[in-house]
């Protein structure tokens, strides 16, 4: 099969997405399972709710296409626009997200305490628990130390490492390894 034509099946079995308050909602109920396997999405009343970091991976992926409630496709700069308008750190969290992903990680949201995703090691993500906790940082916009200290003692806690990914202002992610230092 020619690249052309790969092309055009994969366009063809696009999945579909409704653009709604909190983030993209799958219907599809096939669909719906093979996203959930694969470390995508909430369940939410019988559908599938993705994040938009998730919902803007798979459009940049080319394999979900959004709609607006009128049925009008929305495009990655319209999806990345209105996912700004709720979270003004959206930009970075995509782009921290999209990394993660593509070094084969499964990447869940976190759950609260200031950590913005769950990063569970390769192979594990529905056999064990998360791994580590990713707090998503931008350059030029600072974190107190007391803050970060607070969300240290948080992931030591869970028993969780906690890695701090920082983004450049050209777009780069640099990862760093945080651990509280006790002294004997």
């Amino acid at each position: 099969m020619s690249k052309n034509e790969e092309k055009t099946v994969r366009q063809e079995v696009k999945i579909e997405g409704i653009l709604a308050e909190k983030g993209v909602k799958v219907k599809a109920k096939g669909r719906i399972d093979e996203l959930k396997s694969k470390g995508y999405g909430m369940d939410e009343n019988g559908e599938l709710l993705l994040n938009f970091y998730e919902a803007l991976h798979l459009v940049d992926r080319g394999l979900l296409e959004v709609k607006n409630e009128k049925g009008e496709k929305v495009g990655f700069q319209e999806l990345l626009q209105f996912s700004e308008k709720n979270d003004e750190n959206a930009w970075a969290k995509y782009m921290v997200y999209r990394d993660l992903r593509s070094r084969g990680y499964v990447v869940r949201e976190g759950f609260g305490m200031g950590v913005d995703f769950r990063v569970y090691d390769r192979g594990d993500y529905g056999k064990d628990t998360a791994k580590y906790l990713v707090l998503t940082l931008q350059e030029g916009k600072p974190i107190t130390l007391e803050e970060l200290t607070q969300i240290v003692r948080q992931c030591q806690s869970l028993k969780k490492e906690l890695i701090v990914a920082v983004m450049s202002r050209r777009g780069e992610i640099v990862y760093y390894s945080v651990s509280q230092l006790t002294l004997p």
